[in-house]
């Protein structure tokens, strides 16, 4: 069974639309290098106007995650998947703030399958993938905001009456400032270094099921503003393989200023639109420079061998980029191919040596196409 090719459900699975080569446009600032976990650089370096798109794994408040609700979506699969939420939620919580949303006739459930280092808090929501339908939280003027992407189903692709209307609800909540834009995207579209640079793929957003009429021009230049990065590179990724349209955090991560990781799929598998979409970010990465001018090194992590993992289904996700940086540890898919897993948590110890490495099995949540940082969204601590 190859699982090489992405998918968030089985709408759309038999699609495989190609993306066209992007390369990055130019900008640099004279940042120093950082190193994970080293408190972000000072206020306006690296932004445009003082505003800034933190890295990952800086210092978190908390992170929030969503419970899944709904059996129009989920089907039968809708306990399973609550019980990985649930599984991952408590994980995370054992290290750090958690604060889980859940629909308000829904949060003594959730409440009790999460535990106590859980805090649930009612708020309607859809769907469990919290990195998409929350608001992308940037610094400004000593202040955390959230910009509102008008989450819209992925191009309405999915049901969304609450979920589009989340983003909104928590910053009232949280009595944080909104940040409007026009460019409609996910939370699961950008990747940052936290010092300007940007990384998202073209498929995703530059696309007329979010932005009809939009050039690629005009969308970087809003993404400037609403984030405060400074340079962007573009990857091709690929355009109706899944429902995301080919999120970049399956594809690639920084686990550092300069470094990324890059996903592989396991030798042997039969190459289709995805991981020709990987060669060509691979070709495009290794080309580019950050905003500090800096060249990016690119190191390629890959799949379990899908004859040895625990998961099944056609719309199943087996990256281990699609992990999580809390403030303590670093959280990562468990496949159950051994060798797989072993080799992955290696990898994120020699990026995260000060962070303990904690594998979770994920397996209802991937069979649905998604992955531990699609359920997460970390909300960052001022100063680092």
């Amino acid at each position: 069974m190859s699982i090489s090719a992405l998918s968030r459900r089985t709408l759309l699975r038999s699609l495989a639309g190609a993306g066209v080569l992007a390369l990055g446009l130019t900008a640099c600032t004279d940042d120093p290098d950082a190193q994970p976990g080293d408190g972000p650089p000072t206020p306006g370096s690296g932004s445009a106007g003082g505003r800034r798109f933190g890295a990952e794994w800086e210092k978190h408040t908390r992170t929030y995650l969503a419970w899944p609700s709904s059996a129009n979506i989920w089907g039968g699969q809708l306990h399973d998947v609550q019980k990985d939420i649930a599984a991952l939620a408590a994980a995370i919580g054992a290290h750090e703030p958690v604060v889980l949303l859940a629909r308000p006739d829904q949060e003594d459930t959730a409440q009790q399958a999460c535990g106590r280092d859980v805090d649930v808090i009612p708020l309607a929501v859809d769907d469990l993938w919290a990195r998409d339908t929350l608001p992308v939280f940037v610094e400004e003027d000593g202040k955390v905001k959230g910009v509102d992407f008008n989450f819209s189903g992925w191009g309405n692709k999915q049901e969304h009456s609450n979920d589009g209307k989340v983003a909104r609800a928590l910053l009232e909540r949280y009595s944080l400032d909104r940040i409007e834009t026009p460019v409609v995207a996910e939370g699961g579209s950008f990747e940052t270094d936290g010092l300007g640079t940007l990384v998202l793929t073209e498929s995703s957003v530059v696309n007329a099921n979010r932005n009809p009429g939009m050039s690629r021009e005009r969308i970087e230049d809003e993404l400037k503003k609403a984030l405060g990065v400074t340079k962007v590179i573009w990857l091709a990724g690929v355009r109706g393989k899944d429902i995301t349209d080919a999120h970049v955090d399956c594809l690639m991560r920084f686990v550092a200023p300069g470094t990324v990781l890059l996903d592989q799929a396991f030798p042997g598998s039969p190459a289709d639109s995805w991981s020709r979409s990987a060669d060509q970010a691979k070709s495009v990465l290794r080309d580019a420079t950050d905003a500090r001018g800096k060249p990016i090194e690119v190191i390629e992590l890959p799949q379990p061998d899908p004859d040895r993992i625990t998961g099944r289904g056609d719309a199943f996700v087996s990256s281990y980029l699609n992990f999580y940086i809390g403030s303590k540890g670093v959280y990562l898919p468990r496949f159950g191919d051994a060798r797989a897993d072993d080799r992955a948590q290696q990898v994120m110890k020699e990026h995260f040596p000060d962070r303990e490495i904690v594998p979770v099995r994920i397996d209802a949540i991937a069979a649905g196409g998604g992955g531990i940082h699609c359920a997460t969204h970390d909300l960052p601590a001022l100063g680092g």
